[in-house]
């Protein structure tokens, strides 16, 4: 049952996103990490199945790169009504979304890392966490970068600078900030969720 509200979520939003969205190309880089992530998770579905936890914020970071890529990141309206609000200068729905790249893949890594045992003390997993997730945000850059010299000035909707000439250095400093509050604030709910699979062990 609740396998199938999340296929039904999963599947009404990509829907809904794929619907007239602002650009196509920039629609398929922006969905096609989630869709990828919907393949890797279908198929290790039964034989590493994750905590519900992960599930759930797969689920939520599909969700973000689905919007951004409707609308693309720069043009999302609750974004753009919650400028005044906040004195923002531009459209900061880029900032969640890099919020996200580093909140959920360090919950990812983490069950990984524990669950395979792949560091002996919680210190050096969440040093290896951080690691891993600053990584993960470079190479996004590294991609945008490689996308931007192809396309040339079409990928301005991909890239979602706005002029902003510290774009790079904040999305990469907005995925550190993810990583770390996930690791503060979730690992207790995470190491129960860890405890009721078999042969699980945290420290």
């Amino acid at each position: 049952m609740v396998k199938a509200i999340w296929l039904g979520i999963f599947a009404a939003v990509l829907a809904w996103s794929a619907i007239a969205p602002k650009d196509y190309p920039t629609w398929v880089l922006e969905v096609s990490p989630a869709l990828i992530g919907l393949v890797v998770i279908t198929l290790t579905y039964q034989r590493f199945r994750l905590t519900p936890l992960l599930y759930w914020l797969i689920l939520a970071h599909s969700i973000i790169l689905m919007v951004g890529g409707h609308y693309t990141y720069a043009e999302v309206p609750l974004f753009d009504t919650l400028r005044p609000v906040f004195g923002w200068e531009r459209n900061n729905y880029d900032k969640l979304g890099h919020l996200a790249q580093g909140f959920v893949p360090a919950m990812i890594a983490r069950e990984l890392l524990i669950r395979l045992a792949v560091v002996s003390t919680a210190a050096w997993r969440n040093f290896f966490i951080i690691c891993f997730c600053l990584a993960l945000s470079a190479a996004y850059e590294l991609i945008e970068w490689a996308v931007a010299v192809i396309a040339g000035a079409s990928s301005e909707a991909f890239l979602g600078t706005q002029g902003y000439q510290w774009d790079t250095q904040a999305d990469m400093a907005f995925a550190l900030l993810g990583a770390v509050t996930a690791l503060l604030f979730l690992g207790g709910l995470h190491d129960r969720q860890l405890q009721d699979l078999p042969g699980t062990t945290t420290k």
